[in-house]
């Protein structure tokens, strides 16, 4: 999918940013960066998890000297964080940075971020220049007051012409701020007024959940309307890798770009007849090993499944005791449910082994299409049927009880053996449940 993003691009070491390229996923590390071990692991982690680009605080002499070997060892870009000192800024470019950010604000005049533009041409250099809600200059507080976004904007300006009047154009913008609605408005105005790329990000957003659902919101925002060349999740959590998960995640969700599979499942209603809870966290989990950008599909039923999930390369619907694979909307072959999850992964391991092409047998097709076709009403869940299963339930709350407890007891190691564990101790789907071979 196209990105009509910035007109200009800088190279941050080997990555495009900007002009049209993927949108590049940024994250910081949380340890000191003088601890030269912990920095590194988290940086590994990171890239993992599939940053693109890597910043790094360096707030003190020993920061900037651990940089030289921390560039060195980084297997993605490194950017180093400045602020207040721009001596630190000159020796981070000394150090091979792959970039510096800097908030010319509060770098100490118009003279020091000139030396520091100045050393970032010889060494080619790109710079990340940009505005905190937090930190604007003082001539704009009154403006900050009476309109913050405009305040926003024109502060990002004027770092802007101060960049050009230096005669530097090898640099990004970034505007953050705490709100949402500002930091949507500004980066509008911002886009239509500058052709330099964007760096975006909610500042301070908060926990893992609502502070990766205020990102979502706000950067989801202006991604769908092509605005935005790479971005930054921030969460107050020590896990650096879980701000780069949720960055794919939204840019998985726009198809701004692919990164492993797609687990697409319904939200489950009455007509479930299975624990489809503990089979989406555990197909979910089942997938992380896969790198390819695979669809999947769980449905908890037969109803509107396969229409919808007509285009998963692969899904699965289950009934009581019988339940189905299926492919681009075909059925593949019915297996009991409790091997629902195992034999999927037989049918896609079969489907990489054969080079990405699905492996159908036309009988276990038919059988499977026969069984579909019988089910399809069957599994419409009336009122009638409901009470019929709510009461067997009650006569057997003892088998509940304790298929509910099996499943809740803390899994031994992480291997595929151990299930999925789910945090809702209370589940509709009690005396549903399959125990899946240990």
């Amino acid at each position: 999918m196209g990105h009509m993003a910035s007109e200009r691009q800088v190279q941050v070491g080997p990555v495009a940013i900007g002009g049209g390229a993927p949108v590049a996923v940024q994250t910081m590390t949380k340890t000191e960066t003088a601890n030269l071990a912990a920095t590194m692991e988290q940086i590994h982690k990171v890239a993992e998890a599939g940053a693109d680009i890597v910043r790094v605080a360096v707030p003190r002499e020993q920061d900037a000297r651990a940089l030289k070997e921390i560039v060195a060892r980084s297997p993605i870009p490194v950017i180093a964080d400045i602020h207040f000192n721009h001596t630190l800024a000159l020796k981070s470019i000394e150090a091979g940075a792959h970039c510096v950010r800097l908030n010319p604000g509060n770098i100490g005049g118009p003279d020091k971020v000139a030396e520091v533009v100045a050393l970032a041409k010889r060494h080619g250099t790109p710079l990340r220049v940009g505005v905190n809600s937090g930190s604007l200059p003082k001539h704009l507080r009154q403006l900050e007051y009476d309109n913050p976004v405009e305040a926003l904007v024109t502060a990002a300006i004027e770092t802007v012409q101060l960049m050009e009047s230096l005669d530097f154009e090898n640099f990004k913008v970034s505007m953050k701020s705490t709100s949402v609605p500002n930091t949507i408005a500004s980066n509008r105005l911002l886009a239509e007024r500058v052709p330099y790329p964007l760096h975006l990000g909610v500042t301070e957003a908060g926990t893992k959940w609502s502070g990766s659902l205020k990102s979502a919101v706000g950067l989801g925002t202006l991604l769908a309307d092509g605005i935005g060349d790479t971005i930054r999740i921030s969460l107050s959590t020590f896990h650096a890798e879980e701000e780069v998960k949720v960055a794919w995640e939204i840019l998985k969700a726009l198809k701004l770009r692919e990164r492993g599979p797609e687990l697409i499942a319904c939200p489950t209603c009455g007509r479930l007849q299975f624990d489809m809870d503990s089979v989406v966290a555990e197909v979910e989990r089942r997938l992380e090993a896969y790198a390819d950008p695979i669809e999947v599909s769980v449905l908890g039923c037969a109803v509107n499944g396969i229409g919808e999930a007509r285009h998963a390369d692969f899904g699965i619907t289950g009934a009581k005791d019988m339940g189905m694979i299926y492919s681009k909307g075909e059925p593949l072959k019915k297996v009991p449910t409790e091997q629902l999850v195992d034999e999927l992964f037989k049918e896609i391991d079969r489907y990489y082994a054969a080079g990405k092409t699905v492996q159908r047998d036309e009988a276990a097709a038919a059988e499977a299409r026969e069984w579909l076709a019988a089910n399809e009403d069957a599994t419409q869940m009336t009122p009638e049927r409901l009470a019929a299963l709510e009461a067997a339930a009650a006569e057997n709350d003892d088998a509940a009880d304790a298929v509910l407890a099996s499943m809740l007891q803390p899994a031994g190691g992480k291997g595929n053996g151990a299930p999925a564990q789910l945090d809702e101790a209370v589940s509709p789907v009690a005396g549903r449940r399959f125990s899946r071979g240990g």
